[in-house]
């Protein structure tokens, strides 16, 4: 006999539901309500981007270890950083993530993606250019390799390290620069495939 709580339906209504919960009580209350990023949330299931001993955890409201010194973001993360880049029809979008999330709810919002891991974004010295840069983690320097691929005009929603701290950071490319404006405080998990060289203090 086959009990209803484990069967495959019954598991997909309960992820279902998680997602759910996870929009109305993580994402909704903290100002993410944007009807397109609260689609794709809807639609993409986070289960599949954690390790399968994780699973029963991924609509927490917390970042959940994925190994090799990686994490996947809280849910909020992810809404602030879709928020803020806005991925539409017709962006040619550039997503350094080490779990993919970021750049499958990037894609069902309609942006045509390229995934890069980050130690392969990090050391990229040419590709071609994006009209938007998601990364998902927070970084000390922005390599000008992948500056380099974002097309004038372009969009870059980021987390940044300031003296420890990491904040949600928004640019646009303009005049070939990119300026990284931090918005708010944040807690993103480090990549630390972007640490600034260090330095002599004496």
């Amino acid at each position: 006999m086959t009990l209803i709580e484990d069967s495959p339906s019954a598991a997909t209504t309960g992820s279902a539901a998680a997602r759910r919960a996870m929009i109305d009580s993580q994402l909704r209350v903290s100002a993410v309500n944007d009807p397109a990023v609260l689609a794709a949330f809807d639609a993409v299931p986070r289960e599949e981007f954690v390790p399968p001993a994780l699973r029963a955890n991924a609509y927490i409201d917390r970042a959940l270890p994925l190994g090799d010194g990686h994490s996947l973001p809280a849910p909020l993360v992810h809404g602030r950083l879709l928020s803020e880049g806005m991925p539409e029809y017709g962006d040619e979008a550039l997503v350094v993530s080490p779990s993919g999330y970021l750049a499958a709810l990037a894609a069902q919002m309609g942006a045509s993606v390229t995934t890069l891991d980050p130690a392969t974004a990090a050391s990229a010295r040419k590709g071609g250019e994006v009209t938007l840069i998601l990364i998902d983690g927070a970084i000390e320097q922005l390599p000008a390799g992948l500056a380099s691929r974002l097309a004038e005009g372009g969009r870059i929603v980021t987390g940044v390290v300031e003296r420890g701290v990491t904040r949600l950071a928004f640019g646009r490319k303009a005049g070939g620069e990119i300026a990284l404006l931090p918005l708010q405080e944040i807690g993103i998990p480090v990549l630390t495939e972007f640490a600034a060289p260090k330095r002599w203090s004496f």
